[in-house]
């Protein structure tokens, strides 16, 4: 029976004690603080004038002249894709330059010139008969007949001596074009022939190195990354509904992994003015005023753009906050608030409260 009272003797216990269990409420009382009103925006670290290297025509690649890290100068070779065909081309070009040089025509125009002088002989002999027949037919020696033929041989030869250069400069000009035309074949294909080897557009670091030799190469294929050895900035991810307050000399507080327990200063350098469809969010780009002494591409940043400071201003947490609007005071009393600057941790109070009210947080 004794063992029987004991286990009876619990739940009565347990249901003596429970109704004193009740939860600790949290309160506190508005406070004079500064506040600083921010924006939120994730982003990466990045080199200045850093891009990734595309080749302009398919092949294989042969050769990689740098590694990762290499310090490489503005025109200098990066890779070299197997160019074959291109090579041919530009030998057949170079042939066919050789070939139609205006210096190698000579002889066709040496032989047009020669006809050209017995055209012009020609015509000045014909030109002396014509003008005798026409003193003897003054002097009434010779016949009207004579005369014609002697005018008729002369209009001959004039025309062909006139023909003879015309001949010689229609083919001058036929040949400086043709001259012209191949020296321009033969610098398209060097310059075809040029694209198969992938040169540096800036002065920089290699940072990385995404192909390996015998790989087929595309124009849409990223062989490389570079960018500059020392100079970084920070392109950060601004939501649209942030943007409009976002402009160009703002101070930014920048966190990285990298660093943690050490926040570095920054300031908004550009604002890109079209948004990303997708992410819904504007590419802001911002400048180190205090960096990290070692810095790589790619690093991840947290930053917050600070928008305005307001100093002494009345502040209670923002957990204390009910709908965006209303507060509960101590006596439970729910009363309506106009607020202003916030943060990620406090809010600001413009009227609603003072400095003695008690305010309860509200259990979630």
């Amino acid at each position: 029976m004794l063992a029987i009272s004991n286990r009876l003797l619990i739940p009565v216990l347990l249901l003596f004690f429970l109704p004193g269990c009740k939860t600790k409420t949290e309160e506190t009382q508005p406070v004079l603080q500064n506040i600083t009103e921010s924006v939120y925006a994730p982003g990466v670290v990045k080199s200045k004038n850093q891009y990734e290297v595309h080749a302009t025509v398919s092949g294989l690649l042969r050769q990689i002249l740098v590694d990762e890290g290499s310090l490489v100068k503005k025109g200098d070779p990066l890779f070299v894709l197997s160019n074959e065909t291109s090579r041919l081309n530009t030998e057949n070009a170079r042939l066919a330059a050789e070939n139609a040089a205006f210096g190698a025509q000579d002889n066709r125009l040496n032989e047009l010139k020669v006809g050209i002088d017995l055209a012009r002989q020609k015509m000045q002999s014909d030109s002396v008969l014509m003008t005798r027949q026409r003193g003897l037919w003054a002097q009434q020696i010779g016949s009207k007949v004579d005369l014609e033929l002697k005018e008729l041989a002369y209009n001959s030869s004039k025309t062909a001596y006139e023909t003879a250069v015309f001949r010689y400069n229609e083919l001058r000009k036929q040949l400086q074009f043709a001259a012209a035309q191949s020296q321009k074949s033969l610098s398209i294909s060097k310059t075809m022939e040029g694209d198969y080897t992938v040169r540096s557009r800036t002065d920089g670091r290699v940072y990385n190195i995404s192909i390996d030799n015998g790989e087929i190469v595309t124009p849409q294929l990223p062989l490389a990354v570079i960018g500059d050895a020392s100079d970084y900035y920070l392109e950060l991810q601004v939501d649209e509904y942030d943007i409009v307050r976002m402009s160009v000399g703002q101070k930014i507080l920048v966190s990285m992994d990298s660093y943690k327990g050490q926040t570095f200063e920054a300031a908004v350098s550009k604002i890109n003015p079209i948004m990303d469809e997708r992410s819904r969010t504007f590419i802001v780009e911002a400048t180190f005023t205090q960096k990290p002494e070692v810095l790589y591409p790619n690093l991840t940043v947290e930053a917050n753009i600070l928008i305005r400071t307001k100093q002494q201003a009345l502040t209670i947490p923002r957990s204390y906050l009910v709908q965006d609007s209303f507060v509960v005071l101590k006596n439970n009393e729910k009363r309506r608030v106009q607020t202003g600057l916030k943060d990620y941790q406090k809010i600001e109070v413009l009227s609603g409260l003072t400095g003695t009210d008690v305010i309860i947080k509200p259990v979630k």
